[in-house]
């Protein structure tokens, strides 16, 4: 039997790049065909569905209308106390070992899905409202959304959102600060992921946590390259976010390539026997330094993009009203002009009839009758 590693990690939870409505540099536009989406539920009709009842109840006890929850759901997104969701992703091995395109992969593929599909029997107070399994990346993966709720509080509403009173529900009662509920929860759904793979006669491989060898300094370590591992796909997610600003795209795919192909920009592998204070202080800190730089510059150049267009357009807004002016002034302009053309051709009428030397006589004449006219005003004592 072959073995292979089990990552179960907590997710940033982009449901936009999850449900591919954009796809980043790391998806391979073929295979997109092979992913599968269990669900994918508007986050808001999820909590209609979970808590309205709940909400309805807890609003009619409420004598003071302050008291009272409009919406449920944008009250846990504007507090501080829970999530409004949650994700984990849930990967076998990598890139490596169960690359998506290799048959490895796609036994991968095949756990993973038998492992969704019982989600929900083991979790029944973790309301998944968006699954998705991912086999056009590097190695197959799943992202599970879910919304963790609790039933018969007698705080605040019935049915609530709580991670911890859900997982305790489920019976993981955790106590330390190095055994949460998380933690027992994690465990669990890993031996859950390893009895199918063993059907599969794939061994669960427990690097870190199983082999007593292991030192707390190597554990820490291995925590800080899932964390880094995090935050490279949470930098691909802003980059296709900054890459929408119309100046700003070619400037932010370059970068996005310069990334890719960079060694500085490369997260290393810990070398033998160092600390995981000095991993962290040589090659973590300065790794993420560096990618912070590279977003802020991003930022600040899709921002003044933003600036440029704006005053672009009202540039073009302006010279839209000034070109109605014209237009307007140019149609008086032709009217001007063809009346002007018919007293034109009234006027060589009027010379064909008299005569040139008798028209030039009589515009003599009406030119001196004007201009005593003209002096006579001017002689007139003003009052």
């Amino acid at each position: 039997m072959i073995k292979r590693t089990i990552s179960f990690m907590q997710g940033e939870g982009s449901t936009t790049h999850n449900d591919r409505a954009f796809l980043t540099e790391n998806v391979d536009k073929e295979r997109v065909q092979y992913n599968i989406t269990y669900c994918n539920e508007k986050i808001e009709d999820a909590y209609h569905k979970l808590f309205d009842e709940a909400l309805e109840k807890f609003n009619a006890k409420q004598k003071r209308a302050d008291r009272r929850i409009e919406n449920y759901y944008e009250k846990i997104r504007t507090g501080k106390q829970e999530n409004t969701f949650e994700e984990v992703i849930v990967q076998i091995g990598d890139k490596d070992n169960m690359g998506a395109t290799t048959k490895n992969g796609q036994l991968a593929g095949k756990i993973l899905d038998e492992y969704m599909k019982s989600f929900a029997e083991r979790n029944p107070y973790l309301y998944v409202y968006s699954a998705h399994l991912h086999m056009d990346e590097a190695t197959p993966h799943l992202h599970i959304d879910f919304i963790p709720f609790t039933t018969g509080s007698t705080r605040g509403l019935e049915t609530r959102v709580s991670l911890k009173a859900a997982l305790q529900n489920q019976g993981f009662k955790g106590g330390t600060r190095s055994c949460t509920e998380r933690n027992e929860w994690y465990e669990s759904e890993k031996v859950a992921l390893s009895k199918i793979m063993l059907e599969h006669g794939i061994v669960w491989e427990q690097k870190g946590t199983h082999e007593r060898h292991k030192s707390v300094s190597e554990f820490k370590k291995q925590k800080l390259i899932e964390e880094v591992e995090a935050l490279e796909e949470k930098k691909a997610d802003i980059e296709h976010k900054m890459s929408t600003y119309k100046n700003a795209e070619e400037y932010a795919m370059l970068t996005a390539t310069k990334l890719k192909d960079n060694a500085d920009l490369q997260i290393t592998e810990p070398p033998p026997l160092m600390s995981a204070k000095t991993y962290k202080s040589k090659i973590v800190v300065p790794f993420i330094k560096n990618l912070i730089g590279i977003i802020q510059d991003l930022a600040r150049r899709c921002y003044r993009a933003e600036k440029t267009e704006q005053k672009s357009a009202e540039k073009i807004s302006k010279l839209n009203e000034e070109k109605e002016h014209y237009k307007d002034r140019a149609w008086h302009l032709n009217l001007e002009n063809s009346q002007l053309k018919v007293q034109l051709r009234d006027y060589d009428k009027i010379k064909e009839y008299l005569g040139i030397d008798k028209v030039k006589e009589l515009l003599k004449t009406i030119n001196a009758s004007r201009q005593k006219k003209k002096q006579k005003k001017q002689s007139e004592p003003k009052r």
